[in-house]
C-alpha cells in the first residue's frame, strides 16, 4: 500500500481526496485513521471492497468523510468534504 500524494495542501472549505494505491492487496480491510499534530490517532472508518459502505470511527460520518474503491486502478480514495482548521491531521 502507498499514497500517490504524501502531503495534500488545500483551503478551508475545499473537498479533498487522498489516494491509496492497494496493488495487489485482495481480500483485505483498509483503515483510515486521522492523527492531529502531537496527538494520538483516532479511528476514521475502515473499507472492505466487498461491503457496500464504510464502516465509521465515532465521531466521523459520511458524508464528511467517506471511502470509495476504484476496481479499475486498485485505488482507495478517502475524502474529506468541507475542510476546516479541524482538517488538519496526518491521516
Amino acid at each position: 500500500l502507498f499514497l500517490t500524494k504524501p502531503v495534500v495542501a488545500v483551503t478551508t472549505g475545499e473537498t479533498v481526496s487522498i489516494d491509496c494505491n492497494l496493488g495487489t492487496v485482495t481480500d483485505r480491510a483498509a483503515f483510515w485513521y486521522k492523527q492531529i499534530p502531537g496527538g494520538v490517532p483516532q479511528f476514521v472508518l475502515y473499507y472492505h471492497h466487498s461491503h457496500s459502505s464504510p464502516t465509521y470511527g465515532t465521531g466521523f460520518s459520511s458524508p464528511k468523510f467517506t471511502s470509495t474503491h476504484q476496481s479499475t486502478s486498485d485505488y482507495l480514495i478517502y475524502t474529506v468534504t468541507k475542510t476546516s482548521s479541524l482538517s488538519t491531521s496526518a491521516f
